[in-house]
């Protein structure tokens, strides 16, 4: 039995953010929930709990990992388990990831689906940054924090609602899946985890043009969640301005939706 924070003699290192799945029932579902289509990009394969699986079913699976020693020992498992042809290994930051140059360099067909177990400590600007690409991207399926999940997930009104919940939610939709506990991995990590599918939207919700100020005035709102958009909105605008679009100034950020953003973004200067 492997120790705490050890798996097939690798030591899980905290700056990579490594906690290594390692219950079968929960992989088994996670699998059932990744699509079969063929060719899968991994973030994160660590020692390839779903990386092996995944390519034992007959898909290619192009993993992007940054640890050389995981890098080394994943190798080595998925020669000995007979899955090597299927497994490529790109040793990058995801955080850097270019889904046009991999695709080239990796004879992948767009639009392309994503998989992995992110690291908490990077999710959100991984996201981010797979989002700003989203024309290359057919789906995700992605491991994170339960409160980044149902940041992700929450609709206007939630307590979870906030400024990653709309600015994702007007490029994705999202699904939140099920819930993982800590117990499922080696280390335990100290917060539960979610699987989630993030779906890009193929009619964005936000014109590109409007995107810049889109993303300015739903940061703005949310400055500070309890304060009003009155409050939040001075320095773009002034209450009367909100009043006269037909929304309430007194409202907090947490009580608009998508289209609301969406009119008092329109209010602002595209140019500035």
């Amino acid at each position: 039995m492997a120790g705490r924070g050890i798996q097939d003699g690798h030591r899980a290192r905290k700056r990579f953010g490594q906690n290594f799945l390692v219950d079968p029932g929960v992989i088994a579902r996670i699998l059932a929930a990744i699509p079969h289509k063929g060719e899968l990009v991994e973030i994160g394969p660590g020692l390839g709990a779903l990386t092996l699986p995944l390519a034992g079913r007959g898909d290619r699976v192009v993993a992007i990992e940054l640890d050389r020693d995981v890098i080394t020992r994943l190798r080595v498992k998925a020669d000995a388990e007979g899955a090597g042809p299927r497994v490529e290994i790109v040793p990058q930051d995801a955080l850097r990831l270019d889904l046009a140059a991999l695709a080239e360099t990796s004879a992948l067909t767009p639009p392309l689906t994503i998989v992995g177990n992110l690291p908490y400590n990077i999710a959100t600007a991984l996201i981010t940054r797979l989002l700003a690409q989203a024309e290359r991207i057919d789906e995700m399926v992605f491991m994170v924090q339960k409160e980044v999940a149902d940041r992700l997930a929450a609709a206007p009104g939630d307590s979870a609602y906030s400024r990653l919940s709309v600015l994702v939610s007007a490029q994705a939709e999202v699904e939140h899946l099920f819930d993982v506990p800590p117990g499922a991995f080696n280390p335990p990590p100290k917060v539960d985890s979610s699987i989630i599918r993030l779906t890009p939207r193929r009619e964005p919700l936000i014109p590109a043009a409007d995107w810049p100020r889109f993303e300015r005035l739903v940061t703005a709102a949310f400055t500070q969640r309890r304060k009003t958009l009155r409050n939040n909105l001075k320095p773009l605008m002034p209450a009367s301005t909100i009043e006269a679009s037909g929304i309430d100034p007194s409202l907090r950020a947490q009580a608009l939706d998508i289209p609301a953003f969406l009119t008092l973004a329109r209010l602002l200067d595209p140019t500035d």
